[in-house]
């Protein structure tokens, strides 16, 4: 349910930091999403292939993280406890979070079941010798893991949490990070969309369901689109409240709509993502005329994009331009919606839109998509959509900082 009235005093975004399959750092992703450099190839990580002879899987895997762990805690730590470490020490960094006591910083990590890969190579390897199974493994299967980890290296004292809602999940924490900040629970909640490490066993699942497309690209939007592709990703958002901004201020969370729609499972429904965006717009104090950008959830799905399309439409933002970063990086699955997020508020500070890829033969070309190239456009105000299995529809609205965009 949306606030009863817009916060006067919002909450903003200090710091960023992101991963993908663009590289390590906002740079890089940066550089990557306004070149709209296509990164898509076949998975190589160790059991993500079936081996058997199967059609392949294609997706998005990011270069390795950098060592910020000490290397005794980095021998315990996965791939998704490495990224959320280097991610979560960019933003940090970024948004002076040193001169924040540490009871007063919160961290949400969004997403669930992060580790799968880990799991299916430590059964490979250690089901004929359990007894040899490493110590590590009694609790990093456990989402908290990531939060714990994350907490022993960084001064985070106020509370440490995961939220789950499926690819919705990295939303789900900014709406809960923002929650926090304006109700005064902490003066800063970092929003944490964690990288959700699938296996083959994964891949195959989505694959059987009609979900995964086979490559070599992804298409949302497109007449030629045939599912999504994985796209291993993780991205951090500091919020803050306006007041202790000590430098770099990205964008205002203006209002946010989360709501069930009843589903159980990959069942795009419109009236639940209609329904997230009036209750985001009421919260924010706005009409949808006074959007003029969206960053659609835009999977590259039949039925996902026609039931966004149809969203859109009932809405009435035709007038708006609109762009899919899943074309360019992939689903990040639980991480989406923070990288997209991030995506948003880069895009709104640089006053650039990047291009929607291998968007050929538009399923509707009544809608503004960014094409051919990146584009210029001051973004006043954004609206961002995240879906999720389970009937999870999540919409939020940012705004231009104060005074940066009449």
């Amino acid at each position: 349910m949306p606030s009863p009235r817009p916060d006067v005093h919002p909450p903003v975004v200090t710091g960023i930091g992101v991963a993908s399959g663009l590289g390590h750092g906002k740079d890089a992703f940066r550089q990557g999403l306004f070149e709209g450099r296509s990164v898509f190839a076949l998975l190589a990580r160790p059991g993500r292939q079936r081996g058997d002879g199967s059609p392949p899987f294609f997706g998005v895997e990011m270069p390795d993280p950098p060592s910020i762990l000490p290397p005794r805690v980095e021998r315990t730590a996965g791939l998704s406890g490495r990224a959320a470490v280097a991610v979560l020490d960019e933003a940090w960094r970024e948004a002076g979070l040193d001169r924040v006591a540490p009871e007063r910083i919160g961290l949400i990590v969004g997403g669930t079941n992060l580790m799968a890969r880990e799991q299916f190579l430590s059964l490979r390897d250690y089901a004929e010798r359990l007894d040899f199974l490493p110590p590590r493994h009694g609790h990093v299967f456990l989402d908290t893991d990531i939060c714990g980890l994350c907490a022993s290296q960084f001064p985070i004292r106020g509370f440490a949490h995961t939220i789950g809602a499926a690819s919705a999940s990295g939303a789900a924490a900014i709406v809960a990070a923002a929650e926090a900040v304006s109700s005064g629970r902490v003066d800063a909640c970092i929003a944490l969309g964690a990288l959700q490490d699938v296996s083959a066993l994964d891949l195959q699942g989505f694959r059987a369901l009609g979900a995964l497309g086979a490559g070599p690209v992804c298409r949302p939007m497109d007449r030629g689109h045939d599912g999504f592709l994985y796209g291993e990703a993780c991205a951090a958002l500091v919020v803050t409240r306006p007041e202790l901004a000590g430098g770099t201020i990205y964008g205002r969370v203006l209002g946010a709509g989360f709501c069930a729609d009843g589903c159980r499972g990959p069942e795009p429904n419109s009236d639940g993502q209609v329904r997230a965006a009036q209750d985001a717009l009421a919260d924010a104090g706005l009409a949808a005329a006074d959007i003029d950008y969206v960053n659609a959830h835009a999977t590259g799905t039949p039925s996902g994009d026609d039931a966004e399309l149809e969203t859109l439409r009932r809405l009435n933002l035709g007038h708006a331009r609109v762009n899919a970063t899943k074309s360019i990086i992939g689903h990040g699955l639980s991480a989406a919606g923070a990288v997209e997020a991030a995506a948003v508020l880069i895009q709104m500070r640089e006053g650039l839109l990047h291009p929607v890829l291998h968007l050929e033969t538009p399923l509707d070309e009544g809608f503004g998509w960014v094409r051919g190239g990146m584009a210029e456009h001051r973004i006043r105000h954004a609206l961002k959509f995240s879906f999720g299995f389970g009937g999870s529809n999540i919409a939020l609205v940012f705004g231009a900082p104060e005074g940066a965009a009449a």
